[in-house]
């Protein structure tokens, strides 16, 4: 009778085991569902939030933030409010600002000088058809007002970037613009100074005119271009001196003698518009040659002014006066003395002399800059129109800076750099273009790269000056093949770098 008492008490104390078993088991998978619709709601709020959640050890917050923003302005009516979607980098004013700059969409003319210029080799039909002949021509006839406007002598404010020599070297230009404005010169700081000499010599002259009249255009205000002595027609004119590198031959060959030759004249007349020298922030004077000799009592800067704003200079036009012919041709012509010029052949009076050259042109010595640079106040004179195989050399007790922009055709040999100044401030910089740097559309005939194009396909290419010859380099160097060669990593990095930045000088 016992063990039958003890057999139901331990079959109801099993029963119960059982039952608490089963209600924890029921209380554990209540927690876990519960904890599962927790995390289900968490990643949904995470996944639907358009901004984050500000979480602290006590609370969970929400704060979704609109696209968009309320500009509140004041005015004689009372407060007004403008809503207008944000950007996702730039504020509202940024956006204004943004939105107020020259759409280049909506000038297909830009457009496509601006597509040529990024890649020539993708555009070669239309580089030699009758379309990029009228597109110059169009140009040509909407840049010579704004550049007539200008005065002789232009007043600019740094920052200032100052390019010297071209010369139809589409390449160099090219790695300029990958380098300095890589996102465009309207979305780079400062202003963009060339000192002239666009053409000849290189075999791109009418690709380098066309997209600096398309930028002149587009950035009247930013962009500026001083005249050299190859814009004037008895230099670009000269075929017989310079073959298939001279500007006519180019014009002639790509469009016909007809078209060529109109393209060649209007060009020409844009050119006899272009400014003769500018100043950077009442400091340092630019100018392609050189200083001009004086032809009035008042300032050198007075008598540049004073020179037509038409004017052919060599040949000149009628209303050319001797005297303000002789200032022009001074600006486009001069050199600084050398040293054997400033022992014999300089006036230590005036401090000017004869040039190398020949032709009427003159040097200018240290007697010339001292006076030039004390009668107005300025520091420096940057000019162009030597070639200098470092890109930037400097001369009269470093107050004359020589800037040369191209590497080639000037036979300087095959470790001949470009080089541009930044006038900053205060401060001067040089880039230049390093002779390893790879570029990316010109090459030599026999490079790898054109292996698998028709003789054909390589002369079209050959005769934009999208490919040199293989023996193109001086015969004093010897020639490396950057293309294929390679470097240790760190070696590569420094030769490939977009330039070499280098203060030139800590203070003005």
């Amino acid at each position: 009778m016992l063990s039958q008492k003890k057999k139901k008490s331990s079959s109801r104390e099993s029963s119960l085991s059982e039952d608490k078993v089963k209600n924890l088991l029921l209380e554990k998978d209540a927690k876990i569902n519960s904890m599962q619709a927790e995390i289900a709601k968490l990643t949904n709020m995470l996944n639907n939030s358009s901004a984050s959640s500000h979480v602290t050890s006590k609370t969970k917050r929400h704060h979704p933030l609109t696209a968009f923003g309320t500009t509140i302005t004041e005015e004689t009516s009372g407060m007004s409010q403008v809503r207008s979607r944000m950007g996702r980098h730039a504020s509202i004013s940024t956006a204004n600002v943004l939105n107020a700059l020259p759409d280049e969409s909506e000038d297909q003319l830009a457009v496509r000088i601006v597509e040529m210029f990024k890649d020539p080799n993708k555009h070669l039909k239309y580089l030699k058809s009758e379309q990029f002949a009228m597109d110059i021509l169009t140009m040509a006839s909407r840049v010579r007002p704004v550049l007539e406007d200008e005065p002789r002598c232009i007043f600019l404010q740094s920052p200032c970037y100052v390019f010297g020599d071209i010369h139809g070297n589409l390449e160099d230009l090219h790695f300029f613009s990958d380098n300095i404005w890589r996102l465009g010169m309207s979305l780079t700081a400062g202003n963009f100074l060339f000192l002239g000499d666009y053409v000849d010599r290189g075999l791109s002259c009418l690709e380098v005119v066309a997209y600096l009249f398309a930028m002149k255009l587009l950035l009247p205000h930013k962009v500026f271009l001083l005249r050299g002595n190859h814009e004037t027609r008895d230099v670009n004119g000269w075929e017989e001196h310079y073959g298939e590198r001279s500007y006519i031959h180019q014009c002639r060959e790509r469009f016909g003698e007809e078209v060529g030759y109109r393209v060649w004249e209007e060009t020409n007349q844009v050119f006899d518009r272009i400014p003769l020298s500018a100043v950077i922030d009442q400091d340092i004077f630019c100018v392609h040659g050189g200083i001009p000799r004086a032809v009035s009592h008042e300032s050198r800067i007075q008598d540049i002014l004073s020179v037509p704003k038409v004017a052919g200079i060599n040949p000149p036009y009628e209303h050319e006066t001797e005297e303000y012919q002789q200032v022009a041709s001074d600006c486009i012509w001069s050199d600084p003395a050398s040293d054997e010029q400033e022992a014999n052949g300089v006036d230590p009076n005036s401090g000017f002399g004869e040039s190398l050259r020949g032709g009427g042109a003159i040097c200018f010595g240290h007697k010339a800059v001292t006076n030039f640079l004390q009668q107005h106040g300025y520091s420096y004179i940057m000019r162009a129109h030597e070639a200098h195989a470092e890109g930037v050399a400097v001369s009269k007790g470093a107050r004359v800076f020589t800037v040369f922009s191209t590497s080639k055709d000037h036979n300087q040999g095959s470790q001949a750099m470009a080089g541009c100044i930044l006038v900053d401030f205060e401060k001067m910089k040089v880039i230049n273009r390093s002779p390893a740097y790879k570029n990316k559309f010109v090459h030599r005939r026999d490079s790898v790269s054109l292996a698998g194009m028709t003789e054909a396909e390589i002369m079209q290419r050959a005769q934009l000056g999208l490919v040199t010859a293989a023996d193109d380099v001086s015969d004093e160097e010897d020639y490396e093949d950057y293309e294929d060669y390679e470097e240790e990593e760190e070696e590569y990095e420094y030769l490939t770098s977009a330039a070499n930045f280098q203060p030139f000088s800590s203070q003005r």
